[in-house]
């Protein structure tokens, strides 16, 4: 996987930075952007993220999938998603809220899975 395939996310409103990541091993695959973010620790940390909330989920006898995890900071946006393609692979997109859609985001990001090619 290519820095390549994740240039299409650089058209988000307030984009800050974007990885593809291994939620098992916490490696990102593919990062762009990130400014000051850290997106190698980001990527290892959203991991603990999608592990516990699936942890938590199987307890509670939740017969469901994350479709996202959205955490609001108060200058930015963090969005998690895991890939329908490869559960095992997650997105993670920051956003400077000042300057993002979240709406517009969340179905972006939907729609940009489709166009990954893990070839």
């Amino acid at each position: 996987m290519s820095k390549l395939q994740l240039d299409e996310l650089n058209n988000l409103a307030g984009f800050v930075g974007a990885a593809l990541v291994d939620s098992d091993s916490g490696m990102s695959l593919a990062t762009i952007g990130g400014g000051g973010l850290d997106l190698e620790t980001a990527a290892a940390g959203n991991s603990e993220v999608i592990r516990a909330k699936r942890r938590v989920a199987q307890q509670l006898g939740l017969n469901d999938t994350i479709e996202d995890i959205l955490i609001s900071l108060g200058k930015q946006y963090h969005l998690i998603r895991p890939l329908d393609s490869n559960p095992t692979l997650f997105l993670y997109v920051a956003l400077d809220r000042s300057r993002a859609n979240l709406a517009m985001a969340r179905h972006e990001l939907k729609s940009f899975e489709k166009t990954l090619d893990f070839k």
